[in-house]
This record gives structure tokens, C-alpha cells and sequence, in this order.
């Protein structure tokens, strides 16, 4: 079994078919979609989390690229500097999935990377700049 963190970039003409959902029921993978930004008639893009038996994961990233999804790896990550970091909660109120959050009651920000879909929102929400993008083989600011 593995795991990946894939962003898929649909073309216009591919995204009002059920190709995710293809996925798990003809390639029996699970998925878990962090972030999309999908519209009728216009280019779409999905970050999602994979899992699967080697051989059908392969099989299923085919599938997608025969239809014209541009597949890639996630390459970059986000990260943050808890020097820099003031606990505004400023990154909180724009992340999507919760990855960052106020612990209550000492009202300090909690970064769970596990749960960040790299949707780099955050970064511009960050009036510190705490919050940074980068290459996934560098390591953790925490």
C-alpha cells in the first residue's frame, strides 16, 4: 500500500467527468481531497491524497493521464517559522482544511501538517510571514 499527495490539473474538456471516482471504483484506490478548484467549462485543479496497491495506483494515474489530467507530484509544502509566528490567527480563518487552528484556551496557532493541502493561502494571510513555501526535501522550521 502506498501514498502520495498528487495534484491533478484537469483540462476544460475533462472536468465534468467523474475521473476521481473512476479511481476508486475501477482501480480500487482510496482518495482524500485536500483542495479543488473545479469549474464547468474551465481548467480545474485538485490536490488529493492517494492510496492504493502499487500496481493499481500506476494503473490509475494512467487512466487519468489518458484523459489529459496532468499529474505531479506535490513538490513543495508549507511550513512555519514559530520565531516569527504571533498567533494573530490570521492563517486560520483562510485555511481550508483546518490544518491551522487556535488551541484554546492558551489562544495559540496549531500547525498540523499532516492535515495541509498546500493551498499556500496562508502564506498571504500571515502578516509576519511566518507561513513560507518549500521544496519538500527541505526540512521543518518546527
Amino acid at each position: 500500500m502506498q501514498s502520495k499527495i498528487l495534484v491533478l490539473r484537469f483540462p476544460k474538456t475533462e472536468v465534468q467527468k467523474p475521473l476521481v471516482c473512476n479511481l476508486a471504483r475501477r482501480f480500487d484506490l482510496e482518495f482524500n481531497i485536500l483542495n479543488a478548484a473545479i469549474l464547468p467549462r474551465k481548467e480545474g485543479i485538485m490536490v488529493l491524497e492517494l492510496f492504493g496497491d502499487r500496481r493499481q495506483f500506476r494503473d490509475g494515474i494512467a487512466y487519468l493521464k489518458s484523459h489529459g489530467v496532468d499529474v505531479q507530484k506535490a513538490s513543495q509544502e508549507v511550513g512555519r517559522d514559530s520565531k516569527r509566528c504571533v498567533h494573530c490567527g490570521a492563517c486560520t480563518a483562510v485555511c481550508p482544511t483546518s490544518a491551522l487552528c487556535v488551541e484554546r484556551p492558551g489562544m495559540r496557532v496549531v500547525f498540523d501538517q499532516a492535515r495541509c493541502s498546500v493551498c499556500e493561502l496562508c502564506v498571504s494571510a500571515c502578516p509576519t510571514r511566518a507561513m513560507t513555501i518549500r521544496p519538500i526535501n527541505q526540512t521543518f522550521f518546527e
